[in-house]
Parts: structure tokens; C-alpha cells; sequence
């Protein structure tokens, strides 16, 4: 006999479990389907984000940077430490940990809010009805007035290098590494490759990151970017652009390591590494999601296609996260989530897609909303520009992490910010200030007469407005109308 529900989510990652905790928040009677398993073979919640993505990535992030402090910054405070070492094994035990903690949370908080949590694998077999294949084969059906698709999204992989998880690894093995490689190639130097490169260059990896595209995150402003590319050369990544991988070989005796091929505006290259990252990006995950009979439509890529409030053509299924059009960032698919939770609730909810925050979690931190110069001058758009950097910063200074600035565009006309860039310590959280003030249609001139904690890095942001309109009250004032 099938089970009945209101709504049925297929995925658990940050979009499919949102949703599905604020279905049962509004009354609906709400199942999520999760086919994750974790090391052990434990059903657990949370999907990419919580098991292999963001949360332990950011742990990681975290140990090495602490552990590059100790060996190489906190002496400029007066601190003296020797013999610093890395324990990896430690390391990756309490990234677990983190992992463990965050995806029993969810699981707690399903409960808490009664949800019913399935494991297995699910597929939208009709416009209400979902099969469950759980981890023994047993299948089971449920009915749905409303079917949620949050399955996310996976690696992408390429044929010159074939991911084993062992030598050739994607981003799920770079979390795993028992030892610190001497050598480490990283295929990509989008979020993914620049964040994971990072961690093994802190603990004493010697990095090389092969990039395609001529142009340096090519989704950042410009001058961010170069800033970027500058602060990474001094931590020594060894960021090639405008090159073309073209093969990888495995050693056949001794101890493993690779070879790859590639090729730049020079010739033909080779180069050998104990590790090789292949991060080229995501796709996504639909793979048997969904019968071709019921008729839901997918681009060429994969994703699900849907419309401002994630309806797909089928009445009555929804689709949220990763596996839909937009930037595959966790914090947009939790607002996905909600909208289309509180829409089938009969509210109005929308998401605004303008003000997307990004953010790269290297250190410095480079975090953006809003349009870039670039994107302003192709509109004809004209603008004025604010930026202060954080070496005028006493508080940064005071810290020893003043790498960075904070730029910010404004409408000439109506002074209505546009953008916000930052590179910088703490970027991500200086960054949510602005995402709230820009939702809320503010200007440069609101920022500017705000008031803000005195020392603090947010202090940046402050002056960085009022520059916008030549009243920086710490650097020298330069009004820049573009």
C-alpha cells in the first residue's frame, strides 16, 4: 500500500532539506528521500554540502590556516612557537567530526519539526508519485500532491584524467588525503581548485593549478581578480592559465604518481604529481530522477527547467538547488527551498536572483554581489566607484591581515549601490552587510552617514561608501565617475 503525503523531496542537501523542514513547518504532511551513505554505511542527511562540499572543505580550510599561522605569523605578534607539526589523520578525524555533528543535526531537526526522513534513492516515476529504492533493493511507493526535485549536483569529469579517488582524485578525494602530497596538480582555478589548493599549499604541498581560460575568475571584477591572482603568486600557487590538459598517465611501479600532458601558448608540457585534483566544475544530478513519461523538461546540460518560482511544466513538481539554472551555491538553494515551500502554502514569496552573494574561502576571502565594472560599462550603465583598502584599516593592521579592499559601485545618477567586491579577511561576513542594504535599495550616501563599530574591518566598507562620493574620511579621496 502507498504512503501519502503532501510533499515528497527527493535530495537532502541544503535546497531538499530546507524545503521540506519549512513544508512541515507551514502543516504539510512532508517526506525527504536521501540515498547518502557515510563511511561507515550509514544513512545519513545533509547531501553534497554537509558530507563532501562545503562544510568540511571549510573545516579543513580552517586547520591549515591555523596551522600556517603558527608556523609562519604568530612570531610578528611576539609569539614563539617551535617544531610546529601537522597531524593529518587528526585533521581529517575532526573534519569527520564537523561532518558528523552538522548531518545528525538535520536529522534531529526533522524530528523536531516531523519530517519524515527515508533512505534510499528516489524517482519520480508521475506527477505525484515516487518510487524508494532503499539500500537492500525494497521498493516502495509514495503519493504526493507535490513532489520537490532537490537532487543536487556532481563532480564533472574529463577524459584526460580519469578520477580513481586514489592517485587521480576529484573533490570528494582531496578531502581525504592521509598525508600531505610533495607534488600536487590541481585541474581548475574556479572556487573548488583555488579552495582545496590552498589547504595542501598551507600545509607544505608545492601547488600547480592548470586553468583553461586565459582570464583569472572571470566571474569577479576585474580589479578584484587581479588583486586575487597577485595575493596567491606571494603564497606561492602556481596558477597556469590558458592551458589545455591533455592526458595523464599513472606510474606503473614505485610509488603511485601521475604524469600530465598539457599544453599552452608555448607548446606541449609535462608534469608529474603525487596527487592530481580535478575540479572543472559541477553538473547536474539527473541522472534517473525522473521518467522521461512524465514529461518534465531538462536543457542540454541536464538541468531541470523551471520557472522564477522553480515549477517545472508539470503541475504540482518543483525543483530547487543545484539541479536547476543559477549559480550552484547552497545558500540559493535554501531560499529556493523556502519560496517554493511557502508558495505551495499560498504565499508570495520570491527570490531576488540580483543579489546571489559568491564567495571563494581562500584567505584572503574574495566575496562579491551585485554587477561588476565590467557588467556596468557593457550596459552603458554609469556608475561611480568607492574602494578603501584594508592596510588603512587600524584593525586589520592591529590583526597582521591587511591584504585586500572593498570596492563598491554606485548609480552616478542615483547613487543606488550596484555591486560590492571584496577581497579581504573576513569578506564573507563584511559582504552579508551589503547584501542586506542593497535588498533594501539603499545608496552609497546611506552607508556613508551609517554608523559602524570603531576599530573593526567593517570600518572598510564605511569608508569605501563614503569614497563613492569623494568623502573618505582615511584614505586620499579620488571620485571615480565611469
Amino acid at each position: 500500500m502507498s504512503k501519502q503525503y503532501d510533499v515528497v523531496v527527493i535530495g537532502s542537501g541544503p535546497a531538499g532539506y530546507v524545503a521540506a523542514i519549512r513544508c512541515a513547518q507551514l502543516g504539510l504532511k512532508t517526506a525527504c528521500i536521501e540515498k547518502w551513505l557515510n563511511k561507515e554505511g550509514k544513512s545519513v542527511y545533509g547531501g553534497t554540502c554537509l558530507n563532501v562540499g562545503c562544510i568540511p572543505s571549510k573545516a579543513l580550510l580552517d586547520t591549515s590556516h591555523k596551522f600556517l599561522e603558527a608556523q609562519q605569523h604568530f612570531q610578528v605578534h611576539g609569539i614563539k612557537v617551535e617544531g610546529v607539526e601537522m597531524d593529518v589523520p587528526e585533521m581529517i578525524a575532526r573534519k569527520d567530526k564537523v561532518v558528523t555533528q552538522l548531518t545528525q543535526g538535520v536529522k534531529g531537526l526533522f524530528a523536531a519539526n516531523k519530517v519524515e526522513g527515508i533512505a534510499g534513492t528516489g524517482k519520480l516515476v508521475a506527477a505525484d508519485t515516487v518510487t524508494v529504492t532503499d539500500h537492500d533493493g525494497k521498493e516502495q511507493q509514495l503519493l504526493a500532491k507535490h513532489v520537490i526535485l532537490a537532487a543536487g549536483s556532481v563532480p564533472i569529469d574529463i577524459p584526460p584524467a580519469p578520477v580513481d579517488q586514489a592517485t587521480i582524485v576529484d573533490s570528494t578525494g582531496a578531502l581525504e588525503f592521509t598525508e600531505v602530497p610533495k607534488r600536487l596538480g590541481v585541474i581548475g582555478a574556479g572556487v573548488i581548485g583555488l579552495e582545496l589548493g590552498s589547504v595542501w599549499a598551507r600545509l607544505g604541498s608545492q601547488v600547480t593549478v592548470l586553468e583553461a581560460l586565459d582570464d583569472f575568475l572571470p566571474a569577479v571584477d576585474r580589479q578584484i581578480a587581479r588583486e586575487a591572482q597577485k595575493i596567491f603568486a606571494k603564497q606561492e600557487l602556481d596558477i597556469k592559465l590558458g592551458t589545455r590538459v591533455t592526458g595523464s598517465k599513472l606510474s606503473k611501479s614505485g610509488k603511485k604518481m601521475v604524469t600530465v600532458d598539457f599544453t599552452d601558448q608555448e607548446g606541449e608540457h609535462q608534469a608529474k604529481f603525487d596527487k592530481l585534483i580535478v575540479c572543472v566544475g559541477r553538473r547536474p544530478f539527473s541522472d534517473d530522477l525522473i521518467d522521461p513519461a512524465v514529461g518534465v523538461q531538462l536543457d542540454s546540460r541536464g538541468f531541470i527547467e523551471v520557472d522564477q518560482h522553480c515549477a517545472t511544466n508539470v503541475p504540482g513538481v518543483y525543483a530547487v538547488g543545484d539541479i536547476v539554472r543559477g549559480p550552484m551555491l547552497a545558500h540559493k538553494g535554501m531560499e529556493e527551498g523556502v519560496m517554493v515551500a511557502e508558495r505551495l502554502a499560498d504565499k508570495k514569496t520570491q527570490v531576488n536572483y540580483d543579489l546571489v552573494p559568491s564567495v571563494i574561502y581562500t584567505h584572503p576571502e574574495i566575496a562579491w554581489v551585485g554587477k561588476t565594472e565590467e557588467e556596468l560599462k557593457a550596459e552603458g550603465c554609469e556608475y561611480n566607484v568607492g574602494s578603501f583598502p584594508f592596510v588603512a584599516s587600524g584593525r586589520a593592521l592591529a590583526a597582521n591581515d591587511a591584504d585586500g579592499m572593498v570596492k563598491l559601485l554606485a548609480d552616478a545618477k542615483t547613487d543606488r549601490l550596484l555591486g560590492c567586491h571584496i577581497i579581504g579577511a573576513s569578506a564573507a561576513d563584511l559582504l552579508q552587510q551589503m547584501v542586506i542594504a542593497m535588498e533594501f535599495s539603499a545608496s552609497a550616501e546611506d552607508i556613508g552617514l551609517t554608523m559602524f563599530s570603531h576599530p573593526a574591518l567593517s570600518e572598510a566598507v564605511h569608508e569605501a561608501a563614503l569614497a563613492v562620493n569623494g568623502h573618505a574620511i582615511h584614505i586620499g579621496n579620488r571620485k571615480r565617475r565611469r
